[in-house]
């Protein structure tokens, strides 16, 4: 039975102790009635657009859409309905819009009440000669302040936002963050995300941030999920953060966490999707994740019962980590997704943009990080290090819940971009830091990869805590060939900037997510000429 949200965030407030009050919102939304989580908008199209918004206790509402902010010139109005099936959450696809404009909306309720006003934009049609996106992921609350979205919502260069997953965090207050290493004041519910109920109160604690609202508030966005919106290190069946004699079947769970993600946030009910923008590109939202992903192997699974460790890792290399069955997306999202690169180059559209989840890089771990490892290091960390720097040996990857970890799965999307002669530019979040990589096809240039840094996350620089960044840096850009460009310290955001003839990513990081502040301490630039598919 699906409890009411209100009640049950009082039982969450009750259970962390008055510490919970200093959840954004926790406090506010224990009583909220009306509006209590704002506006936004996704899946922007040339003449239509999705608005959200949540409403207590319920009932009709009505919304408006206007071409200017005192609403006096209103191209689309009608009613919707809050319904507590959907934790009175409403979605509504608004028609009959304009291509490439500017549109501002609001609620109403039948007592006069109104929501916040949003504004939204719809795609551009037929010659385009630029365009702006915002890049997220990973934003972790207990980590930090969102200081990456407070300062991309003061901007009014960036035409449409796209969030690459890990867009909250299931984990239970003081798993991850340690109670000692969270930020005051901003904690994670008590209970573990696992049914739908908690993945509920997820999103609304979340959804309460106050940079959050005002981002969603000013600019669309497309999402997508990665991992944590379920559990860590998920797959089609299962997670590495699932338990099913614990935590019930995973299927459930799955169902739980999608029901919530598509009531809480404006997005379709497609896994995958496209996204034409002008003849100018086509953005292309993947799913790597829940729908066909093969289950991921672990070093520690490689090397388990000990032995020779060198002998495993060849035997795993010449064997399991080369078999073609292994994929991300399964054989019907592949086909789907060559047909679409086909699809956007026969139109002549300019670049053909990748959104997904890990990286796509090939990423080795440095010789010289068995140095980095202090020795009063968790015998944990040492091992892994261990194992990971051996597997760099013989030549196999870091990460093999990356594409690292599919190889032949790689090899197929990046052939069937070649075969399409795309100006493939994939954009990936998951790793927590920065990253531009050359992606090649035996020895061919392929294209791009422009991989942002978190939110709040932390990333490389919190498993070797006393090696500089810049001597981090250098260590994997020695060892990794095709690794342009790497930040393996700092938080903030992802901007692409497009013209007919260059791609320019922008990687933002903030000063600090330790307290409020949208100070840029550090930019860096990396670019692409079309036709090129390498950086240069």
């Amino acid at each position: 039975m699906t409890l009411l949200l209100d009640r049950r965030l009082l039982l969450q407030a009750a259970s962390l102790g008055l510490g919970a009050l200093a959840v954004p919102g926790v406090a506010q939304m224990a009583s909220a009635r009306g509006f209590t989580h704002g506006v936004a908008s996704g899946e922007p199209r040339q003449r239509s657009v999705m608005l959200w918004t949540r409403y207590v206790p319920g009932g009709r509402i009505h919304w408006q859409v206007s071409r200017s902010e005192d609403f006096r010139r209103i191209v689309a109005e009608g009613d919707a309905s809050a319904e507590a099936e959907r934790d009175h959450c409403v979605k509504q696809v608004v028609t009959g819009l304009r291509p490439d404009r500017w549109y501002y909306y609001r609620f109403r309720d039948g007592r006069g009440e109104t929501s916040p006003v949003g504004r939204t934009r719809t795609l551009p049609e037929g010659a385009t000669a630029r365009f702006n996106l915002g890049i997220f992921s990973c934003a972790n609350l207990a980590f930090g302040f969102f200081n990456a979205y407070g300062h991309a919502a003061a901007r009014n260069d960036l035409d449409l936002l796209v969030h690459l997953g890990d867009y909250y965090y299931e984990y239970p207050h003081g798993t991850y963050p340690i109670v000692r290493n969270a930020v005051p004041g901003r904690f994670h519910p008590e209970s573990e995300a696992v049914h739908l109920d908690d993945y509920r109160l997820r999103h609304a604690v979340y959804r309460a941030d106050p940079d959050l609202q005002r981002l969603h508030a000013r600019f669309p966005m497309v999402l997508m999920w990665d991992d944590h919106e379920t559990a860590n290190n998920s797959w089609s069946g299962g997670a590495e953060n699932h338990d099913p004699a614990k935590e019930g079947a995973w299927d459930a769970r799955k169902a739980a966490a999608l029901r919530a993600y598509r009531e809480w946030l404006p997005v379709s009910d497609e896994s995958w999707e496209s996204y034409e923008i002008g003849d100018l590109a086509t953005l292309i939202r993947a799913e790597t994740r829940l729908t066909a992903r093969s289950r991921m192997r672990t070093y520690d699974e490689i090397l388990k019962g000990g032995g020779d460790m060198k002998a495993a890792l060849v035997r795993f290399r010449d064997g399991d980590w080369q078999d073609p069955a292994m994929t991300m997306m399964g054989s019907e999202q592949e086909a789907w997704l060559a047909g679409a690169f086909r699809r956007s180059t026969s139109r002549g559209t300019r670049w053909q943009l990748l959104a997904q989840q890990t990286l796509m890089g090939t990423l080795d771990l440095p010789v010289a990080a068995k140095g980095w490892i202090r020795p009063d290091a968790p015998a944990i960390v040492a091992r892994s290090v261990a194992a990971s720097a051996a597997a760099s040996e013989v030549g196999l990857p870091l990460n093999l819940d990356a594409w690292d970890g599919y190889p032949a799965a790689r090899e197929r999307l990046l052939r069937s971009a070649l075969d399409a002669e795309a100006n493939l530019v994939v954009l990936t979040g998951d790793s927590h830091n920065g990253w531009a990589f050359d992606l090649a096809l035996g020895g061919t240039p392929a294209g791009t990869e422009f991989g942002g840094q978190s939110v709040t996350s932390p990333g490389l620089e919190s498993y070797a805590p006393g090696v500089a960044a810049a001597e981090m840096e250098r260590a994997f850009r020695a060892r990794n060939a095709s690794l342009k460009w790497v930040d393996s310290s700092r938080r903030g955001y992802l901007t692409l900037s497009l013209t007919r003839e260059r791609a320019t990513g922008e990687w933002l990081s903030l000063d600090t997510v330790r307290m409020r502040s949208t100070r840029i301490a550090a930019t860096q630039r990396m670019s692409v000429q079309r036709g090129q598919r390498r950086f240069g």
